[in-house]
């Protein structure tokens, strides 16, 4: 999968039957941002089962689809959130293994370390 410079969680459900057509015209305008930029776009279906995640490379649409057979994403109720929240790349990789993106325990960063 190619890495993520900026990740948008669009809070709330989404119609999975949306394309990238559909899904760029959310991206553009209920959010006002740029479909076009290097932002990965995360939507979610009213299940939460089923993910998909829109972003531009290049020259063109990349659509992610997943879809789980057990459990449910921890996805953020919409109106608990605005209609989309800025993510980490990691908590994008938490989001896709099941946790919640308000992960807030969290390891401390070392510093001052050393090896002997």
């Amino acid at each position: 999968m190619i890495s993520p410079q900026q990740v948008y969680l669009v809070t709330g459900f989404t119609d999975m039957r949306k394309s990238i057509n559909g899904l760029s015209v959310i991206v553009a305008d209920c959010l006002e941002l740029d479909p076009l930029s290097q932002a990965w776009f995360v939507f979610c279906n009213k299940n939460r089962d089923k993910l998909k995640i829109l972003f531009w490379d290049t020259n063109g649409f990349w659509l992610y689809y997943r879809r789980l057979e057990q459990g449910r994403f921890q996805w953020p109720k919409s109106h608990e959130a605005p209609k989309s929240m800025s993510l980490a790349p990691r908590q994008l990789q938490w989001l896709l293994s099941g946790l919640p993106v308000t992960n807030v325990s969290k390891h401390q960063t070392l510093s001052g370390l050393s090896v002997m």
